[in-house]
């Protein structure tokens, strides 16, 4: 089935030209099916590459979505035009009376700074203690895992060097996880940060479950309250196939000190030559199984059912 987008979102011609479907406001309508209600907290400064990451991603399952986006007041990305935000994005006070089937987080470029030094932080705590009502299941990404577990469980972050950068090899934790059905024993996915959270931090906390880590350095790499639906990921499984080449490519022209070559990305470690994706299968079975067995199967058909005590928050 579709997602439902505007047709002249930008994301929405390169999707198709990928044969995801996409579908406009008036089909959507004409059918007789509750779409499930995706809401995008896009955090990263170039929102279109992102929109289109999980907007492939989110359009790749048998469920129709409705998606929408919004982006932080606090603080307007100078990469993403104040026009084009208007035109395709809201902001929280315009959808914080709706209830959403799920909330994506995204990552962010600024894992660097204190969470509380970060411009649009109060404004994001703010989200995610709305979300525990008005969501019913959430997916933080990156550094919105790291905000996220800080926020409602108060593991804070450590930073690490080298910068963790590359694709690293990893496995489950858990036994017949929902979320990670299908996956094969060992799995590759796209990391790149400067920051990590210690998986004795997060064992210190009973409501939380490691579901799987990384064999190397990327360390914990997804972290879950499975009771109340939130997920915490610290990789970039959504990742195009040129991501890492991209962050590469840009850190070698700014002159970065240090900067290494994405570790199990290009053949022979050589970026002279073309990367290799072995996380394309990853991504795809980690959405669609979050959709299917984390929102779809369990979320009420009447939104507005979700949470009804909480509803004086507004």
């Amino acid at each position: 089935m579709p997602i439902k987008i505007p047709n002249s979102l930008p994301a929405a011609a390169i999707l198709e030209q990928e044969n995801i479907f996409v579908m406009d406001a008036d089909r959507a309508y004409s059918q007789d099916i509750r779409p499930l209600r995706i809401l995008i907290l896009n955090l990263m400064p170039i929102k279109q590459v992102t929109e289109t990451q999980l907007l492939r991603l989110l359009g790749n399952s048998p469920l129709q979505v409705e998606v929408d986006f919004i982006y932080t007041e606090s603080y307007v990305p100078s990469h993403t035009s104040q026009e084009y935000l208007t035109e395709f994005y809201g902001t929280f006070a315009e959808v914080r009376h709706k209830k959403y089937d799920g909330l994506i987080i995204t990552g962010a470029p600024v894992e660097q700074m204190e969470f509380e030094e970060v411009a649009y932080w109060e404004e994001v705590a703010e989200i995610m203690e709305w979300s525990k009502t008005h969501v019913y299941s959430t997916f933080h990404i990156c550094w919105g895992a790291q905000a996220g577990l800080y926020y409602h469980y108060g593991i804070n972050k450590r930073y690490v060097a080298p910068k963790i950068f590359g694709v690293y090899k990893h496995h489950l934790c858990v036994e017949n996880e929902r979320l990670f059905r299908g996956f094969d024993d060992e799995f590759y996915v796209p990391h790149s940060r400067h920051t990590e959270f210690l998986k004795a931090d997060v064992e210190k906390v009973p409501e939380l479950t490691i579901l799987a880590e990384s064999d190397g350095r990327a360390g914990v790499y997804a972290v879950a309250n499975l009771e109340k639906r939130q997920f915490f990921i610290t990789g970039h499984a959504e990742y195009d196939p040129l991501s890492l080449k991209s962050e590469y490519d840009r850190d070698m022209a700014a002159g970065v000190d240090n900067v290494e070559v994405p570790i199990n990305y290009y053949p022979d470690d050589d970026p002279t030559k073309t990367p290799v994706v072995r996380w394309r299968s990853v991504a795809n079975l980690l959405f669609t199984n979050w959709l299917n067995y984390y929102v779809y199967q369990e979320t009420p058909y009447e939104l507005d059912s979700l949470y009804k005590s909480h509803d004086s928050i507004d």
